[in-house]
């Protein structure tokens, strides 16, 4: 599947999910599905019965860069992060902490500045050596690659759990604003978003919202 942006997945999976979706631990589920974007910055969910915040996306994108395992500020503007903190606050899904360990960002960065053509521009969040921290959260990415292709930046996301909602729609928002940046970086342009997920699914609370 091709898109040009992110609404139009929302509203697609939207659709396919409240309409052919597998019943799946209180969701309507889908399994091992993949779409590309082929303008992800145009990233902002529009469709009016989904009322996406956009500031809020904007909140979670700069705690990303801070790198702050800390969910105590950001729990307040969103409930789900508190469920997910440890006894001291922090959590694992801030993907810009995950990012920055090991230097991964600026592997990614200076590996495509060395070698454009390199296949070794990645960034690994789920890791299962981590699995005893993760009672309270577990990442739902896998891992981000970069590809320099017809001198544009293109980046592929996998996910093993995707919740439509909420988590597409923050998420891509997120991860797009990471392509940007290191296409700023490498002075070159975006260029498409490939998403996977090994399990989509909408809440079922989260039916018959269309108007």
């Amino acid at each position: 599947m091709i898109f040009n942006n992110a609404q139009e997945v929302f509203e697609y999976y939207y659709e396919l999910l409240s309409n052919k979706g597998q019943e799946f631990n209180n969701t309507k589920a889908l399994f091992n599905v993949g779409f590309q974007i082929n303008n992800p910055l145009h990233n902002k969910i529009k469709t009016s019965w989904r009322k996406w915040n956009h500031d809020y996306a904007e909140y979670e994108w700069q705690w990303y860069l801070s790198g702050d395992k800390s969910a105590k500020v950001i729990s307040k503007k969103a409930k789900i992060w508190y469920n997910c903190m440890d006894i001291y606050g922090n959590v694992n899904s801030n993907y810009g902490y995950q990012w920055n360990r090991g230097n991964q960002l600026e592997y990614v960065i200076n590996e495509l500045k060395n070698n454009p053509t390199s296949r070794r521009a990645s960034i690994s969040i789920y890791d299962a050596k981590d699995r005893f921290n993760f009672e309270n959260d577990t990442p739902c990415t896998y891992a981000i690659n970069f590809t320099i292709i017809n001198n544009k930046l293109c980046m592929s996301v996998m996910m093993r759990s995707n919740d439509l909602w909420y988590g597409f729609c923050n998420d891509q928002y997120c991860f797009s604003k990471l392509q940007e940046m290191i296409s700023n970086e490498l002075s070159i342009k975006t260029g498409w978003y490939y998403h996977f997920v090994n399990n989509i699914h909408l809440y079922k609370n989260f039916l018959n919202k269309k108007i």
